[in-house]
């Protein structure tokens, strides 16, 4: 075995692509495999004993078994480093295969970034997961999605925070609160189904996406090089009970880069169903400059927003566009538009602005300006129908026809219906403008300048105010119930805050001073920026602030942030009496090799910490909020009462 093994990984350092810092890359073996890979292939076949014991002669063919290399070079005894040797010899591992290769393995564990695959290394993928990340079994998975206890409530309004004494409720019992949610999303959200499944009417997420070109540059704290399954395990995780948080009338709108698109796109397609699809629309999200020119293909620009409504019930509230620019195609001017159509004096619009103006020459900006001052004189003729065309112009198609409706009559001349310009005019900002239908492209929302909205900032993450308005605005009505599980510093909440709407906001990382609660306690005391001045925001209003109660949570934050071995030391100790551990733990085993362990780096001393914590553990279940062992507080114990026990 022992000879094998050795003439093996002698055997594959020949192949460059297997080789890094002169160490053998197993996943890489393993994928070209996979992937059967012809110079993998001839490489096996140069040796005679590697030949004789990976490959099959059946009559004249050669076959390779695929499937009994893999299982060899997955072994444990194939390329183990000090920290695999370490696991071994404690127990804790499942058996000899990697987790990924069992076919029963069907969730990922739900952190922020991503998701390891059993058994592969850092340094093997040469990605940036973070490491303590794992794969759960089936058998694994048992109290993860419970609804989790929540703490430190309070409400906070123009006059500060406030203990949270009870939650405000309509005549049905719904809460009417705005929620802000500090804690792993997934789980968040689950808690939320108990009280909002079916009544949440918008969706807006800007997830972290799978790969990122500019990552170095990205201070947005999410891990963005998901490896691709990981990343859409990821997402349909979420995605899935999402759906069930939406109205029936409700909608969601994912916003994803071109990497993520068609993988996000299949995988809404079978949670929501391909008719469902409201529509992609293209954002252009940066100008054409910078480095990104210098690129070898077209200069990326936009961002896709994925529209998917649970239902046909959904109602689009039509949108409109600033179009600002002279329109041809309005054309006739009516002298006496008060007077009944037959009665009409009407010439052309050039005609017109020369006589009025008294002008020699003519441009579009003039006749645009000329459009919007006599707006309720100028129209154009829109095709109509053939058969009302037959009914009313077999004859003469310069008539006039009055079709009489209940609010508004409509008026036919020359083959045609009459619109006036005034349709194509809203005042905006206190200013009249020509708009147009909102399509499926937005070009005209500025990313520039929205550093500053809100009072915080987040490089590369943030989103203007005017995007989110607009898709609030289409999507909702006042007192409709949106909703953003990866919340960032706020901007969703803060414009649904403005526009009227209940909010609840779902994030786990700290940003610290550029937070959510930081940008809401400066929506509250009456913030200018943004669409404040559009929608005439001054200032007012409340939301609930509310933690998941963490348990062995607080054991991953101590073992991330440790520095040095001896910290490290001092939380297993802590550990042992306080911690959920893992049913693969023993303890005994464990410390009875503690110099083994201290010989381990820092980074696989802490991996492995986190590898012995129970994941099903990480915050506390509402079913155990009267354990006093985790000495929730006779407040907290009323207030998830509310919440829970309607």
């Amino acid at each position: 075995m022992e000879n094998l093994l050795d003439n093996l990984k002698s055997l594959l350092k020949k192949d460059e692509r297997l080789v890094s810092e002169g160490e053998l890359l197993k996943n890489k073996i393993i994928e070209l495999a996979l992937k059967l890979d012809k110079e993998l292939i001839e490489l096996l076949l140069s040796d005679e004993k590697i030949k004789e014991v990976f490959f099959k002669q059946v009559g004249e063919a050669t076959i390779f078994d695929k499937d009994k290399f893999i299982k060899f070079v997955s072994n444990k005894q194939f390329l183990p480093d000090s920290y695999t040797a370490f696991k071994n010899k404690i127990g804790l591992a499942a058996d000899d295969e990697f987790i990924s290769e069992k076919k029963e393995v069907v969730l990922s564990w739900p952190y922020k970034d991503c998701v390891l695959e059993g058994g592969m290394t850092k340094e093997e993928q040469k990605r940036d997961e973070i490491f303590w990340n794992e794969i759960l079994a089936p058998d694994e998975i048992s109290r993860l999605l419970d609804p989790k206890v929540f703490t430190n409530a309070k409400r906070i309004d123009k006059n500060g925070e406030h203990k949270l004494d009870n939650f405000k409720t309509d005549e049905n019992g719904d809460i009417k609160d705005n929620l802000i949610i500090k804690g792993n999303n997934l789980l968040a959200i689950h808690s939320l189904k108990k009280r909002f499944a079916g009544k949440v009417k918008l969706i807006y997420i800007d997830p972290p996406y799978y790969f990122h070109e500019n990552k170095s540059e990205d201070t947005f704290n999410y891990n963005t090089n998901f490896k691709l399954s990981s990343w859409c395990v990821f997402m349909k995780n979420r995605l899935e009970v999402a759906k069930d948080l939406l109205s029936k009338d409700g909608a969601i709108f994912i916003q994803i880069d071109d990497d993520g698109l068609p993988y996000l796109k299949v995988i809404l397609d079978e949670l929501f169903g391909i008719e469902n699809c409201i529509t992609t629309i293209a954002v252009k999200v940066t100008s054409e400059s910078g480095v990104k020119v210098s690129a070898n293909k077209p200069v990326r620009v936009k961002e896709t927003i994925l529209c998917y409504f649970k239902s046909s019930d959904w109602k689009y509230n039509r949108q409109f566009v600033i179009d600002g620019t002279y329109d041809p195609n309005y054309s006739y001017f009516v002298e006496n538009p008060d007077q009944e159509p037959s009665r009409w004096k009407i010439v052309n619009i050039k005609d017109k602005f020369l006589k009025i103006t008294k002008n020699k020459k003519i441009s579009e900006e003039d006749l645009y300006n000329f459009q919007i001052k006599y707006k309720n004189n100028i129209f154009s003729v829109r095709d109509i129908s053939k058969e009302l065309k037959e009914k009313y112009f077999s004859t003469n198609k310069n008539r006039f026809v009055v079709l009489k409706k209940e609010n508004k009559p409509t008026i036919l001349w020359k083959n045609g219906e009459v619109i006036f310009f005034s349709n194509k005019v809203r005042t905006i900002n206190n200013k009249e403008f020509s708009v147009k239908y909102l399509s499926d492209i937005w070009i005209d929302i500025s990313w520039d300048g929205i550093a500053k909205e809100g009072g915080v900032t987040l490089k590369r993450g943030k989103k203007p105010e005017r995007l989110l308005e607009r898709i609030i605005d289409m999507s909702t009505n006042r007192g409709d119930v949106v909703m953003d599980f990866f919340m960032g510093t706020g901007t969703t909440c803060a414009v649904a805050h403005k526009m009227g709407r209940q909010y609840i906001g779902v994030e786990q990382l700290d940003y610290g001073e550029n937070s959510a609660v930081v940008r809401l306690k400066n929506v509250i005391n009456g913030d200018q920026t943004g669409i404040s001045k559009q929608v005439g925001w001054k200032g007012g209003g409340d939301f609930v602030y509310l933690e998941l109660a963490k348990w062995n949570e607080n054991f991953v934050e101590k073992i991330q942030k440790a520095k040095a071995k001896e910290e490290l030391k001092q939380l297993w100790k802590i550990m042992k009496e306080k911690a959920f551990l893992s049913y693969k733990v023993d303890v005994k085993a464990i410390d009875e090799n503690a110099k083994d362990f201290e010989e381990l780096s820092i980074e696989n001393q802490r991996r492995f910490l986190l590898e012995c914590l129970d994941k099903n553990h990480l915050y506390v279940n509402y079913s155990e909020i009267d354990d006093e062992e985790y000495r929730i507080s006779e407040e907290d114990k009323k207030l998830n009462k509310e919440f829970y026990e309607k």
